[in-house]
C-alpha cells in the first residue's frame, strides 16, 4: 500500500496530517457535517445512556475510509464526558496486549479499535466476554490442576471501524449493539466542511474556491482537508492567500488532480481498461500486472470512487469502461456491436 499512501488523493492518513486531522476534527454532533443518519441515531443512544447513567452500547462503523469514523468515536467520548483510547486491529499481537489496554481503561471509557477485521484470532475470543460481560477469563496452570479465573473491567464501549465488514467473524460482529455505514459525502456537505476548515486555519476562502476544492475530494472529508493544505500554500504564494476558483483549479491541475478528483492512477487504470483491453471487461489483476500497481490498491481505493461516478462497471467476466469515462477522458468509444454479432470478448 506504500504507492497509495503517497498520493495526495489517499484516504489513508498520512504521518504529517495527525495534527492537522486533530485540529480540524469536529468535537460534538452539532460540528459534525454529513452522515445524518448515522448521527441522529447515534444522538439519540448517547443522550439515553446518559439519561441511564449507562455507557453506550457497542458500535461498528463500516464503510471507506477517511469518512470519520476516528471522529466519530472522539464525539461520543466528548458528549459521555469520558476518555477516548484508540488502537489498531494490527497493534494488538497478543492477548496480553489487549487485557492491558482494557484493565486501564475507566468507567465509561470508550475504546477505539481501527481496522478490528484484522484482530488476531485469540485476541478476538478474548474480546467476547469483555463485551458482553465486562469481564476477561484467564486460564491458569495446565492439564489436571487448570483453573479459570474472571478478572473484572470497567463498563466501557467498543467502536469498530472497518471498511471491510465481510471479514468480521460472525460471533463479533453479533456482539455490537449499533451498526452504521458511512457513504461518500456530497459536494455541498465537502463545501461545508472545507469552509469550516479554512476558518480555523484563518485561511481566505471564497464561496466558488471552496466548491471547486470539494469537486476533487472523491466524496472523503480526510481528502478535502488535504487539498486545503495544498491550495492554501499554492494560494499563499501566487495569490495574495485569498483562495478563488481559478487558484483552487490552478493549484489542483499542477498536483495532478483533475475536475472530476481524478488522479494519475486513475486514469492509468481507466487508460488501461480502455487501450489495452479495449474498455473491458477485463479482470482486477490484468490491470494489476499490466500497470504494475499493487491488486488490493486498486480494489479498495481505485475503483470504489469510479464505481460511484460511473466511470467503470463491475461485471461477472470483470471491469468495463463506461462511455462517461471515454467521454472524462477524450477518448472515442467503441462503436455498439452489430444485433447478432457479439463482440471480440464474447468469442
Amino acid at each position: 500500500m506504500a504507492a497509495e499512501d503517497s498520493r495526495i488523493l489517499s484516504r489513508a492518513p498520512a504521518p504529517d496530517d495527525a495534527p492537522f486531522e486533530r485540529a480540524l476534527r469536529p468535537r460534538s454532533f452539532d460540528e459534525y457535517v454529513g452522515q445524518h443518519q448515522a448521527v441522529g441515531s447515534l444522538r439519540v443512544s448517547v443522550q439515553a445512556a446518559q439519561q441511564r447513567g449507562e455507557c453506550v452500547d457497542h458500535v461498528l462503523l463500516y464503510g471507506p475510509p477517511g469518512l470519520g469514523k476516528t471522529t466519530l468515536a472522539g464525539i461520543i467520548a466528548n458528549e459521555m464526558g469520558t476518555n477516548l483510547v484508540t488502537t489498531s486491529g494490527p497493534a494488538i499481537e497478543r492477548g496480553g496486549d489487549l487485557v492491558g489496554l482494557l484493565s486501564n481503561l475507566a468507567e465509561k471509557d470508550v475504546f477505539f479499535i481501527d481496522e478490528i477485521h484484522r484482530l488476531p484470532r485469540i485476541v478476538e475470543e478474548l474480546l467476547y466476554p469483555a463485551m458482553e460481560d465486562f469481564a476477561v477469563n484467564f486460564v491458569m496452570e495446565k492439564g489436571m490442576h487448570a483453573r479459570s479465573i474472571k478478572h473484572r473491567l470497567a463498563p466501557f464501549t467498543l467502536v469498530g471501524a472497518t471498511t471491510r465488514p465481510g471479514m468480521l467473524s460472525a460471533p463479533l460482529r453479533e456482539r455490537f449493539g449499533i451498526f452504521h455505514h458511512l457513504d461518500f459525502y456530497s459536494d455541498d456537505e465537502l463545501t461545508q466542511i472545507v469552509t469550516r476548515s479554512a476558518t480555523i486555519l484563518e485561511a481566505r476562502i471564497e464561496s466558488a474556491g471552496a466548491r471547486e476544492i470539494s469537486r476533487r475530494s472523491r466524496g472523503t472529508p480526510r481528502i478535502v482537508n488535504r487539498l486545503l493544505r495544498r491550495v492554501r500554500d499554492y494560494a499563499q504564494v501566487k495569490a495574495d492567500g485569498v483562495i478563488s476558483e481559478a487558484v483552487a483549479r490552478d493549484a489542483l491541475q499542477r498536483e495532478g488532480v483533475d475536475a472530476r478528483g481524478l488522479d494519475k492512477l486513475d486514469r492509468r487504470f481507466l487508460d488501461a481498461i480502455i487501450d489495452i483491453y479495449g474498455g473491458g471487461p477485463v479482470g482486477i489483476d490484468a490491470v494489476a500486472a499490466t500497470i504494475n500497481d499493487d491488486t488490493e490498491t486498486l480494489s479498495e481505493i481505485v475503483e470504489p470512487y469510479l464505481l460511484k461516478i460511473g466511470f467503470i462497471a463491475r461485471e461477472p467476466r470483470g471491469r468495463r469502461a463506461t462511455r462517461e469515462a471515454y467521454a472524462h477522458l477524450g477518448k472515442q468509444p467503441p462503436a455498439a456491436p452489430v444485433a447478432g454479432q457479439g463482440t471480440l470478448f464474447d468469442r
